[in-house]
């Protein structure tokens, strides 16, 4: 199986992609988006692509915003005819135009890729911290509730194998430029706690773990993606490492439906984990689950230098989702199914 690499947009007529927004539409409450208008920062992301199409079918209104119209025409063409989808190019760094009145505000707008991290730290730290900011301000201004996407890396390396739980506090490092991702995270998370407290603005805040799925970004440099792409090309697994990293993983759709259930039936001003334990796997497992599908093998590689600066030094990541199951949201896709899932997707998108 040999596939040229070059996906825009989703075949949304794939059985699997429409369970999927079908599945995240059924998320308890969500007919209460139905109308209601909700702004989405960094629309043409991995996560930015489902979430739209999904808050759509739903009935909301929503107004998606990034920084090249063009990338919107290939991530979200089908959309543009909609009457309830507006698409607005907007740099996450600058204020919103005050004509922008939503009721929801989810600032999804971020570099989120090692690469990125290496050669681009400032733009990283600016983009989360003043995207966090303008959508705090705009939601102060029109009364938007916000829900605001932060990582596991705001906890730093575990201690041990500790499991992250929404009180944890791991082993930080500042001394390297990587630091630009986990610590302008940590700040846009006080910002809002700060402007909940000094404004009284509403947020709610969904720590996701990381994240993989068929609307993936073919350019995107984590480990994991480039395990899907190998694997849709028809090559061996290049692993980076020995592979022994333990990490959260999480299905797109599964997140996508987390990230609405925390909005629409978590408690204001808290922090949610977003992970799903059945997706907690080594590195090696994952690439393994991709060089299956291809019939490929997993093949060591060491990275290169500009890779590896970009590249997080934790070795076990393991978010606890006790809070978020206690809310009443259960993930439905185990490791096997979700991998299975993207490729079957994207093959078809090819």
């Amino acid at each position: 199986m040999t596939m040229k690499l070059n996906q825009k947009f989703i075949d949304k007529t794939c059985k699997e992609y429409a369970e999927d927004i079908d599945y995240i539409c059924g998320v308890r409450g969500g007919e209460r988006l139905r109308g209601k208008h909700v702004l989405v920062t960094g629309a043409t992301g991995l996560l930015g692509v489902v979430l739209t199409d999904a808050l759509i079918v739903m009935g909301a209104r929503v107004t998606a915003t990034g920084r090249s119209r063009e990338r919107a025409s290939d991530r979200l063409g089908d959309l543009f005819a909609n009457p309830r989808f507006t698409f607005v190019e907007h740099d996450a760094t600058q204020p919103f135009d005050p004509s922008i009145q939503p009721d929801v505000i989810i600032p999804l707008a971020s570099n989120t890729h090692p690469l990125a991290y290496s050669t681009q730290p400032v733009e990283t730290i600016m983009t989360n911290v003043l995207g966090a900011r303008h959508a705090l301000q705009l939601a102060k201004e029109c009364g938007a509730e916000v829900l605001y996407p932060s990582t596991v890396e705001v906890y730093g390396n575990a201690r041990g194998d500790d499991r992250f739980d929404e009180a944890y506090t791991g082993e930080l490092n500042l001394a390297t430029a990587r630091s630009c991702y986990n610590e302008s995270k940590r700040t846009a998370e006080a910002l809002c706690q700060s402007y909940g407290a000094e404004h009284g603005v509403r947020f709610k805040i969904a720590r996701l773990s990381r994240i993989f799925g068929p609307t993936m970004l073919t350019s995107d440099t984590k480990a994991s993606s480039q395990f899907i792409l190998k694997a849709l090309a028809g090559e061996d697994i290049v692993l980076k490492s020995r592979g022994e990293q333990l990490f959260s993983y999480t299905y797109a759709a599964d997140a996508a439906a987390a990230m609405l259930h925390v909005l629409l039936n978590g408690e204001n001003a808290e922090a949610y984990n977003i992970s799903n334990s059945k997706c907690d796997v080594r590195l090696k497992d994952f690439a393994g689950l991709c060089a299956e599908y291809c019939g490929r093998k997993v093949i060591f590689d060491l990275p290169s230098e500009a890779e590896a600066a970009g590249y997080s030094k934790a070795s076990v990541a393991i978010l606890d989702n006790a809070k978020l199951l206690s809310s009443g949201f259960e993930p439905r896709y185990d490791m096997r199914s979700a991998v299975w899932r993207t490729l079957r997707i994207m093959s078809q998108s090819l």
